[in-house]
């Protein structure tokens, strides 16, 4: 089925001097009235769309960024993003990790990942009429939830033991990466990838090693930038550490490793982090407790025997700040450029009927489902079923896929379902985040009091 929008020939492209002008007055824009955005019920994500689309095919014309043309750049920008906003969530985690309290997560993004690939797949193939292996394909785009645009219910920082806010970071920590074995199922049933004889390739590399390795880079990568930062730092006590620097070197390098291996980068990116993070805690904890004093010995603060006991800085914390301000970036132009993408006639009841099945029924059945063996609270499992948020994760596969040789009417049919189901998400979990997590704490506040 094609999509009149996305073949239109004729190209529309902001010039340099444009882009800067409408970027830059947009972030001056949000950085002037940051107060006054706060209190708006919506996030600031539907007002990058809105400008997208004010800019874009749908209003004014003034620039049209065509996917499938440029499908190899957009594959390299929200590459990007995923990774920075990847190691901006691990980081985040909080300490100690434990099985206990990763296993919601880890359901989620395992048991949850796939009965929605599944149940994304059947509503395609039956009701859209796509070949199964794009149904599958499609189920792998849209199933994972979103780490870059869910910052409003995600962690906010290091010290945060909201336990919602923890299951959704983690979640889409780790189910940007447990997605990829479903796309090369996809893309091996449409006969674009090797899956081996009953699927045992699939099974061996593309599922047990390319995770297992990219976890085991991961960890491995972060314990040992933390354990070098600690002894370069001991060896000279004023040696400074350039933690950006530092951070963006363990992306580039543990994505590098896992991309060589064969491993899932994303994942490595995640685990990286929160080994990084784990292991920096750890050294800390070791370096100041023997200065501490004992708990019932310690003097009052305004007492001159005193002790100020000052935890030394640490990568992950030190990179944090530069990591989240660079992700708030790529937000604003990704979602710019999810605007300039769409027409008015890139709408069609086959699009907005997967969307609507995707977040009423695909969603919530595979939470419920997954977290049927655990003793998470009816109200925080309905929060988790409906915020399921969809977006630039879901491009990068769509972009890589491309770059796969998917076929170009296929491709252009799945831009299409792609686009409306990311744009709705950011419309419909964007109006209701603030509205839905306020009254969740309000009631979870009064049934403690």
């Amino acid at each position: 089925m094609e999509n009149p929008g996305l073949l239109v020939e004729k190209a529309y492209a902001l010039t340099g001097a444009q882009w800067f002008l409408l970027v830059g007055g947009l972030l001056l824009v949000m950085g002037l009235t940051s107060a006054a955005l706060k209190r708006l019920p919506i996030t600031s994500a539907i007002i990058y769309l809105a400008v997208g689309l004010l800019v874009g095919p749908t209003v004014l014309n003034v620039f049209h960024f065509n996917p499938l043309k440029e499908s190899a750049l957009l594959q390299v920008l929200t590459e990007v993003a995923v990774l920075i906003s990847l190691f901006s969530a691990g980081v985040k985690m909080p300490v100690p990790v434990s099985l206990a309290r990763w296993r919601t997560p880890i359901l989620l993004s395992t048991v949850s990942m796939a009965i929605t690939v599944g149940l994304i797949a059947a509503f395609t193939y039956y009701f859209l009429d796509l070949p199964l292996g794009a149904g599958v394909l499609l189920g792998a785009i849209l199933a994972p939830t979103d780490p870059v645009l869910a910052t409003d219910v995600q962690i906010r920082h290091p010290d945060d033991r909201d336990q919602l806010r923890f299951t959704l970071t983690c979640e889409a920590g780790i189910n940007d990466g447990s997605a990829f074995p479903f796309v090369m199922l996809g893309l091996g049933m449409l006969g674009l990838h090797e899956l081996g004889e009953f699927g045992l390739q699939w099974a061996l590399v593309d599922v047990l090693w390319a995770t297992v390795a990219g976890v085991a880079i991961g960890i491995a990568s972060g314990a040992a930038l933390a354990h070098l930062s600690w002894k370069l730092r001991g060896a000279s006590p004023k040696s400074e550490l350039i933690y950006d620097f530092l951070g963006l070197g363990l992306i580039g390098v543990v994505y590098g490793l896992s991309v060589i291996a064969h491993a899932w980068g994303f994942l490595a990116v995640f685990f990286a982090a929160v080994a990084l993070r784990q292991t920096e805690l750890k050294l800390a904890d070791v370096i100041t407790a023997p200065t501490a004093l004992p708990a019932m010995k310690v003097p009052p603060m305004d007492s001159p025997d005193s002790v100020d006991i000052e935890t030394p800085p640490t990568v992950s914390e030190g990179a944090l700040v530069f990591k989240e301000h660079l992700e708030r970036l790529s937000e604003v132009v990704l979602i710019l450029l999810v605007g300039g993408m769409l027409f008015v006639d890139s709408w069609s009841w086959r699009a907005v009927a997967l969307a609507l099945f995707v977040f009423v029924v695909a969603r919530p059945v595979s939470v419920l489902v997954g977290l049927s063996s655990t003793r998470t609270v009816w109200r925080m499992r309905g929060m988790v079923a409906w915020f399921g948020v969809r977006g630039i994760g879901s491009l990068y596969y769509l972009m890589y896929a491309i770059q796969h040789g998917l076929p170009e009417e296929l491709a252009l049919e799945l831009i299409q379902l792609t686009l409306i189901v990311v744009t709705l998400s950011i419309l419909v979990h964007g109006i209701s985040v603030k509205p839905l997590m306020y009254r969740f704490w309000r009631d979870r506040k009064r049934q403690s009091d």
